[in-house]
């Protein structure tokens, strides 16, 4: 058994270090909110409560696993110091602004691994991406549309953050990166809204975000395209009380805040179509368990997934920094049959070793 670093400790943070430690692993948890200490009675969690930059994390064995899923720049900042030792394995779920791939190659220690964005989306949707650009030979148009929203429309902002809310916040203000042309452009957040169909929910909508990432440079399309969707008229009020200067963002924090007792889902749609006009579809989709809520299953259970494969097999990755498409595909194959086990849905086409 391993032992593994999980750095916090919220909805997912929470989720993968539990389900870590019910595997038999010694997991050790650090967070500097108190409130997230709740483990019950699992015997192979320790938890740390304070800074984690106050810490000696050079002191910590270069044999353990580093799992980061502190979010956004302090993210950011934890994988630069992780990774600046050599001969360590990390796991970067941060999905800071500053990818790990923009210079921390530089700082990286001799022998240092890093895998970043190893949620749903960014996550599973690079990996079912990587699949039909290897089964096919060439992607014509690549598009993901995914959210976690609550299961019926109520009123008010129709939302609550499944994560970090600064971090859903940072999404609605950074332009997005889109492939038009076989070319990178950049384009305003939150445009190109458009209206679609969710079997069993009804009518929401779709908008531009940031979230290709990596694949915009791993994958080659002539078109490519993240949208995030939400019930209708959530991002319309934020537009709108942006543009007018009435977004008061520690009040969005807290009337997003997360309603554990409300009911909730997680869906999420990746289409490809080849050069040849034939198309590729996966539809991912969970309504929470007694395990988690959607969002810190989906999410989770792909991190789950990396950690337990990259454990089984320490040389799964070379040196250096990878994106969740860089995984081989038989890894690929067991997260998703690992998810399916766990009661996530997810339709599509199988992955072809």
């Amino acid at each position: 058994m391993k032992l593994i670093h999980c750095f916090g400790a919220g909805l997912v943070g929470s989720y993968v270090a539990t389900k870590l430690a019910e595997s038999g692993h010694q997991v050790h948890i650090y967070d500097i909110n108190q409130n997230n200490s709740k483990f019950g009675d699992e015997k192979n969690i320790t938890f740390h409560i304070g800074d984690v930059f106050d810490r000696d994390l050079d002191a910590l064995g270069n044999d353990d696993m580093f799992v980061n899923m502190l979010p956004g720049d302090i993210g950011h900042r934890l994988t630069e110091k992780l990774a600046s030792k050599g001969g360590r394995h990390i796991v970067d779920l941060s999905f800071s602004e500053k990818t790990p791939d923009m210079g921390l190659e530089e700082g990286i220690g001799i022998g240092t691994k890093v895998l970043w964005d190893v949620g749903i989306a960014p996550g599973l949707s690079n990996m079912f991406l990587a699949a039909a650009h290897k089964m096919t030979g060439g992607l014509k148009m690549a598009e993901i549309k995914v959210g976690g929203n609550p299961a019926e429309k109520k009123g008010g902002w129709n939302y609550m953050a499944p994560f970090s809310p600064r971090d859903v916040i940072a999404e609605y203000t950074r332009p997005a990166r889109v492939v038009r042309g076989g070319i990178v452009e950049i384009l305003p957040a939150l445009s190109e809204r458009h209206t679609i169909d969710i079997p069993g929910r009804g009518s929401m909508e779709a908008f531009l975000t940031d979230g290709l990432r990596s694949i915009m440079s791993t994958i080659p399309a002539e078109e490519m395209s993240e949208y995030t969707v939400r019930w209708p008229g959530h991002i319309e009020r934020f537009i709108r009380e942006r543009d007018t200067g009435s977004l008061d963002i520690d009040e969005l924090i807290d009337e997003w805040r997360f309603d554990h007792t409300a009911s909730e889902f997680t869906w999420m749609g990746v289409s490809a179509i080849d050069n040849l006009g034939n198309t590729m579809d996966w539809v991912v989709s969970d309504s929470g368990g007694d395990d988690g809520s959607s969002m810190a299953r989906t999410t989770g259970l792909v991190t789950v997934g990396c950690i337990k494969a990259w454990i089984d097999d320490p040389e799964m990755l070379g040196p250096g920094i990878h994106a969740p498409e860089h995984l081989p595909t038989a890894v690929m194959k067991s997260i998703i049959e690992m998810m399916r086990g766990n009661g996530v849905e997810i339709i599509g086409p199988d992955i072809s070793l």
